[in-house]
């Protein structure tokens, strides 16, 4: 059922993770702080393959808990939920094995660079002015909750509401792999309100965004 050569995989990163768990602590390292921080970033991408592995080896290990009560049979309640339990992590050992392989997938060296982003307002006077401040929110939302951390090192400000320009630094793990893709132009949509009337190319107030 499990993938043996995916398990020894993640076994030998295991491995690895402990030794440089290890490593960390020990006070010639951590006075070494180049060594320290390349460590401390090795330690951060081989916890995500050991969580994944706990994952991986729960779900065989439900199955083969399942088999064994199925296989004594004296409790006819049990082996109902054995099989259920069993079904369940048969359908999800499929996808977490894609998901470890996707992660077993050499990085590309440029994707744990920090970036610059730039937000400009187009056309459309204060309400693209308007519209970069509600984008900026919500790349400051997304960002604390990927734990990373932005400094706006430039903004101008519209007459009105809203900025006309903002351009911000981003760091943190994996900043330029995740965000490598989002650029191009971001447009506003509009439609009405059904308590509204007018005919839908007018420009009303109860419209919302």
């Amino acid at each position: 059922m499990a993938d043996l050569g995916l398990l020894d995989k993640l076994r030998a990163i295991k491995q690895r993770f402990d030794e440089v768990a290890d490593l960390i602590i020990q006070p010639d390292i951590v006075t070494d702080q180049a060594r320290y921080a390349k460590l401390n970033k090795e330690y951060s991408d081989l916890k995500d393959f050991v969580e994944k592995q706990k994952e991986y080896e729960t779900l065989i290990n439900v199955i083969e808990e399942a088999d064994e009560i199925i296989n004594d049979g004296s409790d006819a309640e049990m082996v109902e939920l054995a099989k259920i339990e069993k079904d369940e992590a048969i359908n999800a050992i499929p996808v977490i094995e894609e998901e470890i392989r996707m992660m077993l997938i050499p990085k590309d060296p440029e994707d744990d660079k920090n970036i610059v982003v730039e937000l400009r307002s187009g056309t459309g006077g204060d309400e693209a002015a308007i519209f970069v401040e509600d984008i900026y929110r919500m790349y400051s939302m997304y960002f604390k909750e990927k734990g990373w951390k932005h400094e706006v090192l430039n903004l101008s400000e519209a007459s009105g509401k809203g900025y006309k320009e903002l351009v911000m630094q981003v760091e943190g793990n994996a900043v330029y792999g995740t965000m490598k893709y989002e650029s191009g132009v971001h447009r506003r949509g509009r439609r009405r309100s059904p308590r509204c009337g007018g005919p839908p190319w007018r420009r009303w107030p109860c419209w919302r965004s």
